[in-house]
C-alpha cells in the first residue's frame, strides 16, 4: 500500500491553482512540495498547512492505494 496525492493535484486543477500558488499560500518549503509531487512521506505538519490553506479535510488531498 502506498500514499497518493492525486486528489491534491485534482483539487488544485479544480481551483485553478498552480503548485507555486499552494506553496506560497500554505508556507511549505520547496522540498516538501517536491516530496508531495513524488508521493513521498511528509510530516503531518505539512499536511495540516496544506489543508488549512485549501480549507479542506485530509481525505480531500490524499488516499491510500493498493500496490
Amino acid at each position: 500500500m502506498a500514499l497518493s496525492y492525486k486528489k491534491l493535484w485534482k483539487l488544485l486543477i479544480d481551483r485553478n491553482m498552480k503548485k507555486k500558488d499552494l506553496r506560497e499560500l500554505s508556507g511549505i518549503s520547496p522540498a516538501s512540495m517536491a516530496k508531495l509531487g513524488k508521493n513521498e512521506n511528509v510530516t503531518t505538519d505539512v499536511l495540516l498547512k496544506v489543508c488549512t490553506a485549501l480549507k479542506c479535510d485530509i481525505s480531500d488531498i490524499m488516499e491510500i492505494e493498493e500496490d
